[in-house]
Protein backbone atom coordinates (compact mmCIF):
# COMPACT_ATOMS: atom_id res chain seq x y z
CA UNK A 1 0.00 0.00 0.00
CA UNK A 2 2.87 2.55 0.73
CA UNK A 3 4.99 1.12 -2.36
CA UNK A 4 1.77 2.23 -4.79
CA UNK A 5 1.26 5.46 -2.51
CA UNK A 6 4.88 6.21 -3.50
CA UNK A 7 4.68 5.54 -6.87
CA UNK A 8 1.25 8.11 -7.51
CA UNK A 9 3.25 10.48 -5.71
CA UNK A 10 5.97 10.10 -8.14
CA UNK A 11 4.16 9.94 -10.95
CA UNK A 12 2.03 12.90 -9.98
CA UNK A 13 5.71 14.88 -9.39
CA UNK A 14 6.82 14.38 -12.84
CA UNK A 15 2.59 15.24 -14.31
CA UNK A 16 2.45 18.03 -12.05
CA UNK A 17 6.32 19.52 -13.70
CA UNK A 18 5.35 18.55 -17.24
CA UNK A 19 2.18 19.64 -17.40
CA UNK A 20 1.14 22.42 -14.36
CA UNK A 21 -0.62 22.03 -11.20
CA UNK A 22 -3.98 23.45 -13.17
CA UNK A 23 -3.81 21.31 -15.75
CA UNK A 24 -2.83 18.40 -14.74
CA UNK A 25 -5.75 15.54 -13.77
CA UNK A 26 -6.41 12.20 -12.47
CA UNK A 27 -6.11 10.86 -15.85
CA UNK A 28 -2.81 11.78 -16.82
CA UNK A 29 -1.13 10.43 -13.56
CA UNK A 30 -3.22 7.14 -13.81
CA UNK A 31 -1.93 6.69 -17.91
CA UNK A 32 1.56 7.34 -17.07
CA UNK A 33 1.48 4.65 -14.13
CA UNK A 34 -1.49 2.40 -16.67
CA UNK A 35 -3.59 1.94 -14.14
CA UNK A 36 -6.84 2.99 -13.60
CA UNK A 37 -8.36 6.85 -12.43
CA UNK A 38 -10.40 4.50 -9.45
CA UNK A 39 -6.91 3.42 -7.90
CA UNK A 40 -5.23 7.01 -7.74
CA UNK A 41 -8.98 8.64 -6.18
CA UNK A 42 -8.54 5.40 -3.80
CA UNK A 43 -5.64 6.95 -2.65
CA UNK A 44 -6.18 10.51 -3.11
CA UNK A 45 -10.20 11.69 -2.98
CA UNK A 46 -10.04 14.74 -4.96
CA UNK A 47 -7.47 16.36 -7.52
CA UNK A 48 -6.31 18.78 -4.76
CA UNK A 49 -5.42 16.17 -2.46
CA UNK A 50 -3.07 14.79 -5.14
CA UNK A 51 -1.45 18.27 -5.88
CA UNK A 52 -0.84 19.07 -1.98
CA UNK A 53 0.43 15.48 -1.36
CA UNK A 54 2.88 15.49 -4.47
CA UNK A 55 3.95 18.78 -3.92
CA UNK A 56 4.53 17.86 0.13
CA UNK A 57 6.15 14.71 -1.05
CA UNK A 58 8.86 16.78 -3.21
CA UNK A 59 9.37 19.13 -0.34
CA UNK A 60 9.99 17.01 2.31
CA UNK A 61 13.15 15.48 -0.06
CA UNK A 62 14.34 18.82 0.17
CA UNK A 63 13.87 19.61 3.92
CA UNK A 64 15.53 16.62 4.84
CA UNK A 65 18.53 18.02 2.65
CA UNK A 66 18.38 21.05 4.49
CA UNK A 67 17.96 19.51 7.81
CA UNK A 68 21.46 17.53 6.76
CA UNK A 69 23.44 20.50 5.67
CA UNK A 70 22.27 22.25 9.17
CA UNK A 71 23.52 19.51 10.90
CA UNK A 72 26.94 19.29 9.63
CA UNK A 73 29.84 19.60 12.00
CA UNK A 74 31.03 22.80 11.22
CA UNK A 75 30.22 26.38 11.81
CA UNK A 76 27.60 28.27 11.53
CA UNK A 77 28.37 30.38 9.02
CA UNK A 78 29.66 27.60 5.99
CA UNK A 79 26.68 25.77 6.88
CA UNK A 80 24.41 28.78 6.14
CA UNK A 81 26.42 29.38 3.10
CA UNK A 82 26.08 26.12 2.01
CA UNK A 83 22.64 25.76 3.08
CA UNK A 84 22.46 29.21 0.63
CA UNK A 85 24.13 27.81 -2.09
CA UNK A 86 22.32 24.60 -2.41
CA UNK A 87 19.05 26.65 -1.96
CA UNK A 88 19.83 28.93 -4.76
CA UNK A 89 17.64 28.79 -8.36
CA UNK A 90 21.04 26.71 -9.60
CA UNK A 91 21.60 24.62 -6.69
CA UNK A 92 20.37 21.38 -6.11
CA UNK A 93 17.28 21.55 -4.25
CA UNK A 94 14.31 19.81 -6.06
CA UNK A 95 13.13 21.63 -9.27
CA UNK A 96 11.94 25.09 -8.92
CA UNK A 97 9.18 24.71 -11.67
CA UNK A 98 7.36 22.41 -8.89
CA UNK A 99 7.67 24.62 -5.88
CA UNK A 100 6.07 27.41 -8.54
CA UNK A 101 3.29 25.28 -9.39
CA UNK A 102 2.75 24.45 -5.85
CA UNK A 103 2.40 28.08 -4.79
CA UNK A 104 0.45 28.81 -7.74
CA UNK A 105 -2.14 25.95 -6.22
CA UNK A 106 -2.01 27.70 -2.99
CA UNK A 107 -3.39 30.64 -3.79
CA UNK A 108 -6.88 28.98 -4.82
CA UNK A 109 -6.93 25.84 -3.11
CA UNK A 110 -6.87 25.30 0.82
CA UNK A 111 -5.32 21.71 1.01
CA UNK A 112 -2.19 23.44 -1.33
CA UNK A 113 -2.05 26.23 1.01
CA UNK A 114 -2.02 24.58 4.18
CA UNK A 115 1.12 22.39 3.26
CA UNK A 116 3.05 25.46 1.53
CA UNK A 117 2.63 27.47 4.48
CA UNK A 118 3.53 24.89 6.58
CA UNK A 119 6.78 23.47 4.70
CA UNK A 120 7.92 27.05 4.52
CA UNK A 121 7.90 27.20 8.33
CA UNK A 122 9.75 24.50 8.50
CA UNK A 123 12.46 26.38 5.76
CA UNK A 124 12.37 29.18 8.24
CA UNK A 125 12.76 27.98 11.47
CA UNK A 126 15.68 25.94 10.39
CA UNK A 127 17.44 28.50 9.10
CA UNK A 128 16.86 31.20 11.74
CA UNK A 129 17.89 28.14 14.29
CA UNK A 130 21.65 28.16 13.07
CA UNK A 131 21.59 31.82 12.64
CA UNK A 132 20.67 32.11 16.14
CA UNK A 133 23.90 29.33 16.97
CA UNK A 134 25.99 31.62 14.40
CA UNK A 135 24.76 34.59 16.76
CA UNK A 136 25.62 32.89 20.42
CA UNK A 137 29.07 31.66 18.99
CA UNK A 138 30.34 35.23 18.05
CA UNK A 139 30.85 34.26 14.27
CA UNK A 140 28.48 37.25 13.19
CA UNK A 141 25.32 39.90 14.19
CA UNK A 142 22.38 39.35 13.61
CA UNK A 143 19.95 41.16 15.86
CA UNK A 144 16.97 39.24 14.05
CA UNK A 145 17.32 35.69 13.40
CA UNK A 146 13.89 34.86 12.31
CA UNK A 147 13.26 38.35 9.94
CA UNK A 148 16.76 37.64 8.68
CA UNK A 149 15.40 33.68 7.64
CA UNK A 150 12.37 35.71 6.06
CA UNK A 151 14.20 38.19 4.38
CA UNK A 152 16.31 35.47 3.10
CA UNK A 153 14.34 32.96 1.81
CA UNK A 154 11.74 35.60 0.32
CA UNK A 155 14.64 36.95 -1.92
CA UNK A 156 16.12 33.60 -3.00
CA UNK A 157 12.24 32.57 -3.60
CA UNK A 158 11.84 35.94 -5.71
CA UNK A 159 15.06 34.89 -7.58
CA UNK A 160 14.00 31.53 -8.68
CA UNK A 161 10.69 32.65 -9.96
CA UNK A 162 12.08 34.96 -12.06
CA UNK A 163 15.21 32.90 -13.47
CA UNK A 164 12.85 29.35 -14.11
CA UNK A 165 10.10 31.73 -15.42
CA UNK A 166 12.83 33.36 -18.19
CA UNK A 167 15.10 30.54 -18.31
CA UNK A 168 16.59 30.97 -21.60
CA UNK A 169 15.82 34.60 -22.08
CA UNK A 170 18.55 36.47 -23.14
CA UNK A 171 20.62 38.70 -21.15
CA UNK A 172 19.55 36.61 -17.86
CA UNK A 173 22.20 36.32 -15.20
CA UNK A 174 24.83 33.58 -15.34
CA UNK A 175 25.05 30.70 -13.38
CA UNK A 176 27.90 32.29 -11.21
CA UNK A 177 26.07 35.56 -11.02
CA UNK A 178 23.06 34.06 -9.23
CA UNK A 179 24.94 32.26 -6.64
CA UNK A 180 27.22 35.00 -6.19
CA UNK A 181 23.93 37.47 -5.48
CA UNK A 182 22.90 34.42 -3.52
CA UNK A 183 25.65 34.56 -1.06
CA UNK A 184 25.64 38.38 -1.21
CA UNK A 185 22.23 38.44 0.40
CA UNK A 186 23.27 36.09 3.13
CA UNK A 187 26.37 38.12 3.91
CA UNK A 188 23.88 41.07 4.34
CA UNK A 189 21.45 39.08 6.56
CA UNK A 190 24.92 38.28 8.77
CA UNK A 191 26.94 41.78 8.70
CA UNK A 192 29.51 40.07 6.78
CA UNK A 193 31.34 41.51 4.22
CA UNK A 194 30.04 41.05 0.42
CA UNK A 195 31.68 38.46 -1.91
CA UNK A 196 33.91 40.19 -4.35
CA UNK A 197 31.75 41.32 -7.48
CA UNK A 198 31.95 39.19 -10.70
CA UNK A 199 34.34 40.56 -13.72
CA UNK A 200 32.84 41.75 -16.31
CA UNK A 201 32.74 40.15 -19.56
CA UNK A 202 33.21 41.46 -23.04
CA UNK A 203 34.95 44.98 -23.92
CA UNK A 204 34.34 46.48 -20.93
CA UNK A 205 35.97 43.81 -18.84
CA UNK A 206 38.88 43.83 -21.45
CA UNK A 207 39.46 47.40 -21.11
CA UNK A 208 39.47 47.07 -17.28
CA UNK A 209 41.89 44.45 -17.35
CA UNK A 210 43.77 46.15 -19.87
CA UNK A 211 43.52 49.23 -17.37
CA UNK A 212 44.82 46.57 -14.42
CA UNK A 213 47.71 45.49 -16.31
CA UNK A 214 49.06 49.58 -17.29
CA UNK A 215 48.91 50.81 -13.82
Amino acid sequence: MAERREELLRAAVEQIEARGASAVRIADVAASLGVSNALVLYHFSTKEQLVAAAFAHAAESDLAQLRRILGRRSTAERRLRAAVRWYAPTGRAKGWRLWIEGWSAALRDPEPRRVAAALDREWKTALAAVIGEGVAAGEFSCPDPSGAAWRLTAYLDGLAVQTTALAGVRGGPSRATTLRWADAALCRELGLPDPAPAPVSGPAGARAARSQTSS
